[in-house]
């Protein structure tokens, strides 16, 4: 299987795009390597899609460059662009059968018929619907109308595979299940990718990067476990995953202050006596092998317990964290073992090096 290489594919600079008064896309800078399965992730109305579309050529930019395999293709139309798409509504032909909707784009290049015939057979083989091809899109199930999409998409060999949000008109156990088909795919082709998503589970399972996008500029690129584990900025520690945040203040280099009592963590950037957002993941919250030594130990009561089928969601809080609660996860069998209940009362512990700190603004 193709893996990415260090070698950039698409560079995009400086990219602004305005509709009217509105400013869709401000400045935005990204490169992208060869072979990389990249997801522009975020809110409605973050930018995404219009990033997209300005690549393809569907929305030219109103500012910026854009650069494919080092050709500049910034004012280039669609036609002249080299990359499939594949959409959220399929946008099959109705009319055609599956064999002739993968044939379209290659009987557009005038290729010889018997070339044609080969490569549509190779691919409903890659997509696994090999003897679907004389059905029409109407006969076809949600899922396996969009890997047609996907193989008319690919018809072409193209350099650049753009997804814009393929799998959200499907139901959650084809979604989970063409995720990974589509990863296994561009895998053995090693085509450079695009997805926009604005859902976190399948850009944190499907992409080597994700570029978290808000207000029409770039919050954070990484790869999901940057992501997820030291998120850059509160939105990207808010929109991926469940993050708690609570009310503190720098105390003095390493410390902060939380309600009563003090916690060591990181504070690099702020100053003694800058208010601040003490950031921590509920699963980060440990309430078990808590020893005499440790440190950032809160005792803490349950004031909420949710079951959540393989783990309790516990609200907590009292009187040392002031006027603060968190949510911390809990396994089954420690609620079991420790008899935890609505009420009940016990150490935790926030591990230093878990807690983040941002601006309290």
């Amino acid at each position: 299987m193709a893996e990415p290489t260090d070698n950039v594919y698409l560079e995009i600079r400086d990219l602004t795009k305005n509709f009217g008064d509105f400013t869709a896309l401000r400045n935005i800078s990204l490169d992208i390597m060869d072979g990389e399965f990249v997801c522009f992730l975020g809110p409605s109305g973050c930018g995404k899609t219009t990033l997209l579309r300005a690549i393809a050529g569907l929305d030219i930019q109103t500012t910026g460059s854009i650069r494919q395999a080092g050709n500049d293709i910034s004012a280039l139309p669609p036609s002249e662009r080299d990359f499939g798409i594949v959409f959220q509504s399929y946008a099959l032909f109705p009319n055609l059968t599956v064999n002739k909707n993968v044939r379209y784009g290659l009987e557009n290049r005038k290729l010889p018929a018997a070339q044609i015939d080969a490569r549509v057979v190779e691919l409903m083989e890659l997509v696994g619907l090999p003897d679907q091809g004389d059905k029409y899109p109407a006969q076809l199930s949600g899922g396996q109308q969009q890997r047609v999409a996907l193989a008319r998409a690919m018809a072409t060999s193209p350099g650049l595979l753009l997804l814009d949000e393929p799998l959200s008109a499907l139901d959650a156990k084809v979604r989970v299940r063409l995720r990974s088909e589509i990863k296994d795919l561009q895998r053995r082709l090693g085509v450079t990718t695009i997805m926009v998503t604005h859902d976190q589970e399948e850009a944190l399972t499907m992409a080597d990067r994700i570029v978290v996008m808000d207000h029409g500029i770039i919050e954070q690129v990484g790869t999901p476990e940057e992501i997820y584990g030291t998120p850059s900025t509160s939105f990207v520690a808010d929109f991926i995953g469940t993050m708690n945040f609570a009310n503190g203040a720098v105390q003095a280099d390493g410390i902060v202050k939380l309600g009563d009592v003090t916690l060591s963590c990181a504070t690099e950037g702020m100053t003694p006596g800058t208010a601040a957002m003490i950031a921590i993941r509920p699963e980060d919250i440990n309430a078990q092998d808590i020893g005499d030594g440790d440190d950032n130990v809160i005792e803490a009561e349950v004031q909420h317990l949710e079951f959540l089928g393989s783990f309790y969601r516990a609200e907590i809080g009292g009187r040392a964290f002031g006027e603060n609660s968190l949510r911390a996860d809990f396994s089954i069998n420690l609620v079991r073992r420790k008899g935890i209940t609505l009420g009940s009362t016990l150490p935790v512990r926030l591990p230093a090096d878990m807690i983040q700190l941002f601006p309290r603004t």
